[in-house]
């Protein structure tokens, strides 16, 4: 019987037609001479029965998207909350404490309460979506732009560059006058690997100094200097040749103006600061106050830079 035609993203079918042409290995006869190639007689075929014949091929699942998720079998409820993009967990405990959410109907107010898949959990009387679709932004912040939500100084903010109708937050964040590289997503679990020290995530800057940078000062650097919220782990620093006032360096932990309190220890002014990497991610082709979504290849590489399940 002739197998059946196979796709190439039909594995199943394929591992079924092979083994349907599996065949039981035959007897060699003593002295009888070694049957011809040439032959056309064969022995009668026996017709195979039904638990014998080649399986139908099944039809495979669809496969699910990478950038969505399904939840947990049971999550706390403010995570559920915050992942369908409601709120953040902070503000989703308030909603919580203050009676506006319920579970099946029921009012709940135990911030450490559980939810199952099929739990109708409901926020001011909505119900929230289970799946969470996940984004994955990457922006060339430009100068005098805030990377928070909102600016109690009415100033611009990277929400109104990157305007979708996800809720997104800053993985990081720059401060107003620092430009480059910036990642935004919803994706909770990875932004915290991402900026927890731990997991030793590589941020290069490159920083333009008001003078240059002396060679003991760059040694004490690249060591680990002491700062008023402790020691700086040593960090790979290089000096451009043709102007010592241009430095790069790559620090591993996620500091609040890490890289400015370093030069501002020794009494320099960083007069630029432009952030060229984050996790391997550049802005190279982007221009600034643009930016794209990060590839599935970017993404998977992120996940394995802090070892990450998908």
């Amino acid at each position: 019987m002739p197998s059946p035609m196979k796709r190439p993203s039909d594995r199943r079918g394929k591992s079924s037609s092979t083994n349907s042409r599996a065949q039981a290995p035959s007897r060699k006869r003593s002295g009888a001479p070694a049957a011809s190639t040439s032959s056309r007689t064969q022995a009668p075929s026996r017709k195979r029965s039904s638990a014998e014949a080649t399986p139908a091929r099944q039809r495979q699942p669809k496969q699910r998207r990478l950038d969505v998720v399904e939840p947990a079998q049971q999550v706390r409820l403010n995570k559920a909350i915050a992942d369908a993009g409601v709120a953040s967990r902070r503000r989703a405990d308030e909603l919580i404490s203050s009676g506006c959410v319920r579970i099946n109907g029921a009012i709940v107010v135990d911030l450490g309460t559980r939810v199952n898949i099929d739990d109708m959990v409901t926020v001011n009387g909505e119900p929230i979506s289970r799946t969470k679709h996940l984004t994955y932004i990457l922006l060339n912040k430009p100068k005098d732009v805030i990377a928070t939500s909102r600016d109690e100084k009415g100033r611009a903010t990277v929400f109104d560059i990157v305007r979708l109708k996800t809720r997104l937050f800053t993985v990081g964040r720059l401060d107003r006058n620092t430009t480059g590289v910036l990642v935004m997503t919803n994706d909770g679990d990875l932004a915290n690997r991402l900026m927890h020290p731990r997991y030793g995530v590589t941020r290069i800057y490159r920083a333009a100094l008001d003078r240059p940078l002396r060679s003991d000062h760059m040694r004490q650097i690249a060591a680990g200097i002491e700062l008023e919220d402790g020691p700086t782990q040593p960090v790979d620093i290089m000096i451009d040749p043709e102007d010592r006032a241009s430095v790069v360096l790559a620090i591993r932990e996620g500091r609040n103006r890490e890289v400015r309190r370093i030069f501002e220890h020794f009494g320099y002014e960083v007069k630029r600061l432009d952030r060229k990497e984050y996790a391997g991610l550049s802005t190279r082709g982007l221009k600034r106050g643009e930016y794209r979504h990060l590839t599935r290849d970017e993404v998977d590489e992120l996940y394995r830079v802090v070892n990450l399940q998908r």
